[in-house]
């Protein structure tokens, strides 16, 4: 008698889609992607995780090294002089750009941070299959991680900066206070970038080889080495407007005015802060909604 009734059981469970199987025994789908809002609460539960796997990770960057971390603050260093020896002292770009050094050490430092958040974002998933396969967590704990790297890398070299700034007559003055908004600003920026490409650079792992060019042309266009003002004068008003809008530009201007008592109010690009907002905005919301929705196939062959 029980060997029919579980017959019975079995035959009208095959006969039930498998949507409606799973709903009658209280099973649910491994692996399904949260929603939205459930996402963004695993994530934020495991916020310690991701500040101790940057920090983690900045340590094993170095640990091979003899000097370690103190490359954090040489590696810009040594970037600065090259360039300035390129574009400061063979192609004079220097000319009408009071403090020169100051002014090209700044850009590099903050375009670094971009470049670095973008580079490593892009490699976070498939860099990292083996810790994805075999743990269960947010994936987005890992692009977000390697902004927070990078984040705290730009952190240390800062002191170094400062002291570029100084040494080279700079005054200290309250408008470095606003280093602050400006690094929350490119920081989300980033993080919003990095999740982007974390999910495109998932599937075509080429683009990690790929974006070191598409980063370098980005940087010739952002007034690292070179005032945008000067040249922009030469440019059609749509040509011009674009590199106005460029959000590395805005960063490198945002940081140059904040520590640079030579850089006016009146050189920066129009609507400055509105623009570097928006960016913040809108990359963060993308990026973070377009990495979302591929939650279920990172790690999966």
């Amino acid at each position: 008698m029980t060997e029919a009734v579980v017959d019975v059981t079995e035959r009208e469970d095959e006969a039930l889609p498998p949507a409606e199987l799973a709903a009658k025994y209280g099973l649910t789908l491994s692996g399904r992607r949260p929603s939205l809002p459930q996402y963004t609460s695993q994530l934020w539960a495991r916020r310690h995780f991701i500040l101790a796997f940057a920090t983690a990770r900045l340590t094993a960057n170095y640990s091979s090294a003899r000097l370690g971390q103190v490359w954090q603050v040489m590696t810009p260093l040594l970037n600065a002089a090259v360039y300035y020896l390129v574009f400061g002292l063979l192609l004079q770009q220097n000319r009408g750009i009071p403090n020169y050094i100051a002014y090209l050490c700044t850009g590099i430092f903050t375009f670094q941070f971009t470049q670095s958040a973008v580079l490593a974002g892009t490699r976070s998933i498939s860099g990292n299959l083996g810790l994805i396969r075999a743990l269960h967590f947010p994936r987005a704990c890992l692009p977000l991680s390697m902004t927070i790297l990078q984040l705290q890398e730009l952190l240390v070299s800062m002191s170094v900066l400062g002291a570029i700034i100084l040494i080279t007559g700079e005054p200290l003055t309250a408008k470095w206070l606003l280093v602050v908004p400006s690094l929350f600003l490119q920081t989300v920026f980033n993080a919003g970038l990095a999740m982007l490409l974390a999910r495109w650079g998932s599937k075509t792992t080429d683009l990690a080889q790929l974006m070191p060019f598409i980063i370098r042309t980005w940087m010739y266009m952002s007034g690292v080495f070179w005032n945008v003002q000067s040249i922009s004068t030469h440019l059609p008003a749509s040509v011009r407007t674009l590199l106005y809008l460029n959000p590395a530009l805005i960063f490198n201007e945002l940081m140059r005015y904040a520590l640079m008592d030579s850089v006016q109010a009146s050189s920066l690009s129009p609507h400055i802060w509105a623009t570097a907002l928006g960016w913040a905005v809108v990359a963060g919301i993308i990026g973070y909604v377009h990495f979302w929705r591929a939650e279920e196939q990172y790690g999966r062959g």
